[in-house]
């Protein structure tokens, strides 16, 4: 028709009028924006300098981060976190373990003639009590000292007196479960190490060894009694905490936690050996008990005596 544009011409005049109507108010058709105006339109088809964009510099940022800082990646480093911590855990738990079971055959023992010589006259509950105050004053005096060393607080070095404290006390009660032993008439059979691991044994179940059992005396810890020695240890651990407080304070706390559970493991073992006591005029004559030589440097003097 006359007058009319041909529908060409209106679809090229009008592909440009849909992105003036979506930017909103702007400058009219035909004009340049000011440099201010400019510089806050977004550039949607201008490329970077690597070809890629606005998402290539987003890419950019967040790859300078070491990826995307969202709270989907925190739980994963806070297990990753505690498995470490776990695995250290366990490992420090493991070697002081060792520690232990290493330093049970070189505790000093004393004997049935060696105990009644040094206090004539008492009979075997006597005999008992006399040393479970002793051992006890020994665990005491190891909780003070590590209550002392802690009085100025050093955090690295925490672990190594802890691990020191409960060394020395393992040994003290060691030496205590070996010599009831000896008072109730019920020496476990075997060599120095087999002997040694049934004490351990017993300081882990704080319970007397069954000599009438030959088949639960080991002479070696199972897995299972590792793990169980490693769950005593763990307890001791947890109950010294208290003696790393400083300022003195730890020391009488120490002293006092000490001398209780050392009592405690005493008379759980005590209570146990007593119910199948065998008379000293029904003992058969005994060897005397193998010492060792040189007594390490870790564990307490007192333990000579």
């Amino acid at each position: 028709m006359a007058g009319d544009t041909p529908s060409r011409k209106r679809r090229f005049r009008r592909g440009s009028a849909p992105e003036a109507h979506q930017s909103g108010p702007g400058p009219a058709e035909g004009t340049t924006p000011p440099a201010e105006h400019s510089a806050l339109l977004p550039h949607s088809g201008v490329s970077d300098d690597d070809g890629r964009g606005l998402p290539a510099s987003l890419e950019a940022a967040q790859d300078g981060h070491h990826g995307p800082t969202t709270g989907a990646r925190r739980p994963g480093r806070v297990r990753r976190g505690i498995q470490k911590g776990g695995a250290s855990a366990r490992a420090a738990l493991a070697h002081l373990a060792d520690r232990i079971i290493d330093n049970a055959p070189r505790v000093p023992v004393r004997d049935l003639a060696t105990l009644r010589g040094q206090f004539p006259g008492l009979g075997p509950e006597e005999l008992a009590d006399k040393l479970i105050a002793g051992a006890a004053n020994s665990s005491s005096t190891v909780g003070a000292g590590i209550g002392a060393v802690a009085m100025m607080p050093v955090p690295p070095a925490m672990p190594t007196e802890l691990a020191a404290e409960i060394t020395a006390v393992a040994a003290i009660e060691l030496k205590l479960i070996a010599e009831l032993h000896e008072v109730y008439g019920l020496r476990p059979p075997g060599n120095l190490k087999e002997r040694s691991t049934a004490y351990l044994t017993s300081w882990t179940e704080e319970r007397g060894v069954d000599i009438t059992k030959p088949a639960t005396i080991n002479s070696a810890l199972s897995g299972k009694m590792k793990r169980e020695l490693r769950q005593q240890i763990m307890k001791r651990t947890v109950r010294s905490l208290p003696n790393l407080v400083p300022f003195m304070i730890g020391a009488a706390v120490g002293a006092m936690m000490n001398r209780r559970d050392t009592r405690k493991v005493a008379e759980r073992v005590r209570k146990d050996l007593r119910t199948r006591q065998v008379p000293w005029d029904a003992l058969p004559a005994l060897p005397p008990l193998e010492q060792p030589k040189v007594l390490p440097p870790e564990l307490p003097k007192e333990l000579g005596r």
